[in-house]
């Protein structure tokens, strides 16, 4: 990747990663980038956060077609996972003087991974940085995703620095949400929203409510491609997802079977919604990853659940699968436990269970002595 100019004087310096396929846990077969900016105002240069270490080098590459890296007057950390901030002792090295803008809980945290105890400016929420022609404003997002989360407005060019809201996990050959195409952009958004911002909707209401007064043009986030054309529909959507608004009319089945017999359950389940005109998915623990299913999930009403029972207990994938959704607490669905059994049957009680302890309605479980 080579430094791409967004503006007059603003650039985007961050690095791709298209091989990576497991981020954090969760799936990324598209892989992913890891985006970060630098802006120019005068003899002032100023970053907005950084890269995975792994990628520093093509960082620095990045920065150097626009200025050398021991230039930088500023750097803006509006996030400590090391995704954002793994290219920070690496920098420091280079920008011993670099002034550090970013909330306390990030402070907190760049001591904590990289035993940094240098000065900082510690913002909170309307403080504002002026650098000459340019004002940046901060807007601290604690737990979106992380409580050192903020997003940083560049009022004169009317950008948002959004950080990992709105972002999407992938790594295209374009720069922009219109070049990707809406609905691939909404695809991928929706999954990255399920498998990383899904249990902080409070939250990212809260962050829209105060979003809601900035005129912006373009949203700058840390993964994925700028959103130019579509900022829109990206708000509204993650509007509807913080409220776990739902479509009653899909559903989501996901299982996995020993000897067929809850696959089978499974196709006649997925026809009788059919046949009341739902949209069905279906996903296969067997073949894919758990995190797949979860951009699904966001929109979906009803949530099947099928396990044949194994050793007395649910099968692993599905005991994984479920380990995962309680930790991301999709509220307010419809949830049908089924599957299959030998002699004991135990797994269709245990996801009930887990179904009811996230404040699911349950339906009755399905369950049947070996064929489905």
């Amino acid at each position: 990747m080579s430094a791409i100019k967004i503006r007059d004087n603003i650039y985007a310096v961050g690095a791709r990663d298209p091989e990576v396929r497991i981020f954090h846990g969760y799936a990324t077969p598209f892989g992913a980038t890891y985006n970060c900016y630098l802006i120019l105002d005068g003899d002032k240069k100023i970053l907005v956060d950084n890269v995975k270490a792994a990628f520093t080098e093509e960082f620095f590459r990045n920065i150097e077609e626009i200025c050398p890296v021991e230039s930088l007057d500023i750097l803006i950390q509006n996030h400590i996972e090391p995704d954002h901030s793994g290219s920070f002792p690496a920098l420091l090295e280079r920008c011993p003087n670099l002034e550090v803008y970013c909330t306390a809980g990030a402070q907190k945290g760049l001591k904590a991974y990289y035993g940094w105890e240098g000065a900082c400016h510690v913002v909170k929420m309307g403080e504002t940085l002026n650098t000459g022609s340019y004002t940046f404003h901060f807007i601290p997002a604690p737990m979106v995703h992380w409580p050192d989360s903020m997003l940083t407005y560049l009022a004169e060019e009317k950008i948002l620095f959004s950080n990992d809201a709105f972002g999407q996990h992938i790594c295209p050959p374009v720069n922009y949400d219109d070049e990707l195409g809406e609905e691939r952009l909404m695809e991928r958004a929706v999954d990255y929203y399920g498998n990383i911002v899904l249990p902080f909707g409070m939250q990212v209401t809260n962050l829209l409510k105060a979003a809601s007064a900035l005129d912006i043009e373009l949203v700058c986030p840390s993964h994925g491609v700028m959103l130019r054309t579509y900022i829109g529909k990206m708000v509204e959507s993650y509007a509807k997802w913080a409220k776990n608004e739902t479509d009653p009319n899909k559903v989501v089945m996901v299982y996995d079977s020993m000897w067929g017999s809850t696959a089978e359950m499974t196709r006649k389940i997925c026809a009788e919604f059919e046949a009341e005109g739902k949209q069905v998915h279906v996903h296969c623990l067997a073949d894919e990853h758990y995190s797949a299913v979860m951009g699904d999930i966001v929109e979906a009403k009803t949530i099947c659940i099928g396990a044949s029972t194994l050793n007395n207990t649910m099968m692993p994938t599905v005991a994984a699968f479920l380990t995962y959704l309680k930790g991301l607490k999709p509220k307010n669905r419809v949830g049908l436990a089924y599957g299959s059994y030998g002699w004991s049957g135990e797994a269709t009680k245990e996801v009930a269970a887990v179904m009811e302890g996230m404040g699911w309605e349950v339906l009755p479980i399905r369950k049947q002595l070996y064929r489905g």
